[in-house]
C-alpha cells in the first residue's frame, strides 16, 4: 500500500493542505486505548488551553486509512504503531517524526480457552494487526523462545512446530476467535479485555510482561509542521503530555470519557471493558499471576501505563529486532539501517522534553531519567 511511488501523490496533496500556518490540530485515530492521550487532550480542552484550535478527532478503521489520511493532509496528528514509523520514514521516505510516546504496554496475546501454553499454538493460526507492529515483533520472540517458528502461509496448514500469522484488523479479531477461525490474536487493548468479558478467550501473556515498558503506539507529526510551526508544535505536544499526566491520576474517569457512553463517543467500547484495561480490580492481577499471564511480578507493570518520553534505546533495539523478524512485506531497507542513526533521525524529542519539564518532570510519569536499558524476557 505505502511504497515510495505510491505515497508520492499523497505527499504532494498533504504538503499543499498543510501549508496554512493557522491550520488546527486534526487528530486521526483508531478506537483503541493507544489513542488515549490524543483523545483526552481534546476532551479536556488542553489544545485550546494552549491557545491553538483543534477539530473533532476523526475515527478511522485501519492503519492503512490512518496513513492515507495523514499523508493526504486530512489529519496532522496521529498515533502509529512504533514499527510502522520505521517503515514509513525509511522504507517509504515519508516526512514524519515521532514526537512522543502515547503509552507503554497496553497489549496482550489472547487465545482460545483451551489453549494453555505457547506450545499449544503449534500448528495453529494467530492474528497480528500489522506486519510492522510491536505485536509481531514480540510474538515472534515469544514463539522462538518456545521452539516455534513463525510462518505466513497463504495455503496449506502449518506444521506442528509452526504458527501461521495473518494480518487482521483489530475489530475483526474477537469475532474470528469466537468462530475459531484463529487460535489467538495479539493486539492493543481493549480487544483483549473485550474477549475476556465476552467469555470467548483469555490472555495468555501481556506484551509488557515480555518487553518491559515497551512503546506500542507513538505520536507522529509532519516534519514540515515541526520546522515551520515550532511554537504550534510545542503546544500540541504540551497538550498531549498534560493529558497523559491527567490520565495517570484519573484512570476510571478516562475509561468513561473514551467509552461509547461518553459525550464524544470516541470509541464503540463499553465503559466496563475500558475500565478493565485502565483501572482494573486488584484481583485481576492476582488471577493473571496465578496462571502465568504475568510472569515478572517484580516488574510491577500496569496493564497500560502512560509515559511520553521516547527512549532512544527502545528505538535502537526495535530496529535490531525488525531486522530478524519475519515480515512478508517491503523490508529490504532494514538491511542498511544503523539502529542509533535511525533512532536519531526518526525521533524529535525537543518538544516532549520541554513538555515533561512543564508537567513536573519525569517523576510525574513514574520517575527515571532520559536514558534506560531495554529489558526483554519472553
Amino acid at each position: 500500500m505505502f511504497t515510495a511511488s505510491g505515497a508520492a501523490p499523497l505527499l504532494g496533496a498533504g504538503s499543499a493542505r498543510a501549508q496554512a500556518d493557522d491550520a488546527p490540530v486534526r487528530i486521526g485515530y483508531l478506537p483503541i486505548t493507544d489513542a488515549t492521550p490524543l483523545l483526552i487532550a481534546h476532551a479536556n480542552g488542553y489544545f485550546e488551553a494552549e491557545g491553538i484550535k483543534a477539530d473533532k478527532p476523526v475515527l478511522l478503521r485501519s492503519w492503512a486509512q490512518i496513513i492515507e489520511a495523514f499523508m493526504a493532509g486530512q489529519v496532522n496528528l496521529i498515533h502509529l504503531l512504533s514499527p510502522m514509523t520505521v517503515w514509513a520514514r525509511f522504507g517509504s521516505k515519508a516526512p514524519i517524526k515521532v514526537v512522543a510516546w502515547n503509552h507503554v504496554g497496553g497489549s496482550g496475546l489472547t487465545v482460545l480457552p483451551e489453549i494453555n501454553s505457547v506450545a499449544d499454538l503449534g500448528g495453529k493460526t494467530v492474528a497480528v494487526p500489522f506486519w510492522y507492529s510491536i505485536h509481531n515483533v514480540v510474538l515472534q520472540a515469544l514463539l522462538a523462545a518456545n521452539g516455534l517458528t513463525a510462518v505466513a502461509r497463504k495455503t496449506g496448514a502449518p506444521a506442528a512446530n509452526e504458527v501461521n500469522l495473518v494480518v487482521m484488523a483489530p475489530s475483526d479479531m474477537p469475532p474470528a476467535l469466537a468462530a475459531k477461525q484463529i487460535a489467538g490474536f495479539i493486539v492493543a487493548e481493549p480487544f483483549n479485555a473485550l474477549a475476556e468479558t465476552m467469555g470467548i478467550g483469555k490472555v495468555l501473556r501481556f506484551t509488557g510482561d515480555i518487553w518491559r515498558d515497551h512503546a506500542c503506539c507513538v505520536a507522529v507529526m509532519r516534519e514540515d509542521d515541526l520546522t515551520r510551526r515550532p511554537d504550534w508544535s510545542q503546544k500540541v505536544v504540551n497538550a498531549m503530555v498534560k493529558a497523559q499526566a491527567w490520565t495517570r491520576a484519573h484512570r476510571a474517569e478516562t475509561a468513561a470519557i473514551l467509552s461509547k457512553d461518553g459525550p464524544n463517543r470516541y470509541t464503540p467500547h463499553a465503559t466496563p471493558v475500558l475500565t478493565k484495561v485502565l483501572a482494573p480490580e486488584p484481583t485481576d492481577r492476582d488471577a493473571y499471576l496465578a496462571r502465568g499471564a504475568i510472569r515478572h511480578a517484580g516488574w510491577q507493570d500496569r496493564r497500560i501505563d502512560f509515559q511520553p518520553f521516547p527512549y532512544p534505546s527502545y528505538t535502537e533495539e526495535l530496529v535490531r529486532r525488525l531486522k530478524t523478524t519475519m515480515i512478508p512485506a517491503n523490508r529490504e531497507f532494514l538491511d542498511a539501517l544503523d539502529p542509533a542513526a535511525a533512532a536519531a533521525e526518526l525521533v524529535d524529542d525537543r518538544f516532549v522534553r520541554a513538555a515533561i519539564a512543564r508537567n513536573g518532570g519525569m517523576e510525574t510519569f513514574g520517575g527515571g531519567t532520559f536514558s534506560r536499558g531495554e529489558l526483554i524476557d519472553p
